[in-house]
């Protein structure tokens, strides 16, 4: 028997994109939520919405618009009511959100790290003089070639399936994807290396789901607030804030990492030429109440020392 969901208890719909990891994304705030409240997951929706992000496979998003492809009909929805909360990648995000928006909080955040999927070896070095590796991220193509300047690096978009059978089918000699994506969709050990950050820094918010919800909605924010994981939100502003000042967009090479160390916050930050050849990068910290101030400020920074061609000057 279906459980009977008390008249009492207020709905919520939450409004994700419809690809299995982003499902897995909805379901684990939704599970959360329930348990945090003691409301049976029955009374949480979840809406699939299809965005412009998901029906464009031929190009990069660097040529098609940017990040907002993957947020802006998800946006839409949750400004006109029609869903109360939206879950996001937190590496999809703009800077810049629409009017009466916010991220209201994340999910812990999960391994950050980059993981390398090769069709034979088991190591960058294991790749041949010219192999293809696929990758839609200019972040990843720049740091490979940076490492590795011999490499054929091309365009390869889709789901994360679709990325690792193009390399199992010989299309690709190797992919890369994140890590925390492939343990989500129970599918880590298709990894044949993991990338140590310390040579290959992830995308600003990598590893970590992001809620997204109304600024004047009391009620779902804190219901969100019960969840919200407070060290990755304070790793976030950091990273955000970083991303912001270098008008940070899938057009420009950028990698970000902010950890939380006692009452301090760590950041990293580089900025890359998409060919790999120059590179402007920073490591500092900052109390934790200063994340975001931190963020600007090396943001400025590297803008300020940055080689031309990394600001596509």
């Amino acid at each position: 028997m279906p459980e009977t969901i008390p008249s009492s208890t207020p709905r919520l719909a939450i409004g994700t994109r419809g690809s299995p990891l982003a499902l897995w994304q909805a379901h684990a705030v939704r599970d959360a939520l329930a348990a945090a409240h003691g409301r049976p997951v029955e009374s949480i929706t979840i809406e699939i919405i299809k965005t412009s992000g998901d029906a464009i496979q031929d190009r990069s998003l660097s040529l098609a618009g940017g990040k907002g492809l993957f947020t802006k009909e998800i946006e839409e929805a949750l400004l006109s009511g029609r869903i109360d909360l939206a879950v996001h990648s937190a590496k999809d995000m703009a800077t810049a959100l629409p009017d009466g928006l916010f991220l209201s909080g994340y999910l812990p955040r999960a391994d950050v790290r980059d993981a390398l999927i090769l069709r034979e070896g088991s190591g960058l070095d294991d790749l041949a003089p010219g192999a293809r590796v696929g990758t839609a991220s200019l972040r990843r193509e720049a740091q490979l070639r940076r490492i590795r300047p011999d490499l054929d690096v091309q365009l390869l978009r889709g789901n994360v399936q679709t990325r690792l059978d193009k390399v199992k089918g010989g299309t690709f000699d190797a992919t890369l994807l994140a890590l925390a994506g492939l343990t989500r969709l129970g599918l880590a050990h298709e990894a044949s290396a993991i990338l140590d950050t310390t040579h290959f820094l992830p995308a600003v918010g990598q590893g970590a789901v992001a809620i997204e919800s109304r600024e004047g909605d009391a009620a779902t924010n804190a219901a969100i607030a019960a969840i919200a994981c407070r060290n990755t939100g304070i790793a976030l502003a950091a990273e955000r804030a970083l991303l912001t000042a270098l008008d940070g967009s899938c057009r420009t090479p950028i990698g970000g990492l902010a950890t939380v160390e006692g009452d301090r916050v760590r950041l990293r930050g580089l900025i890359l030429a998409p060919d790999g050849t120059d590179a402007a990068e920073a490591d500092e910290t900052a109390p934790i109440s200063d994340a975001a101030r931190l963020g600007a400020e090396m943001g400025a920074r590297l803008r300020d020392t940055a080689p031309a061609r990394t600001l596509g000057l």
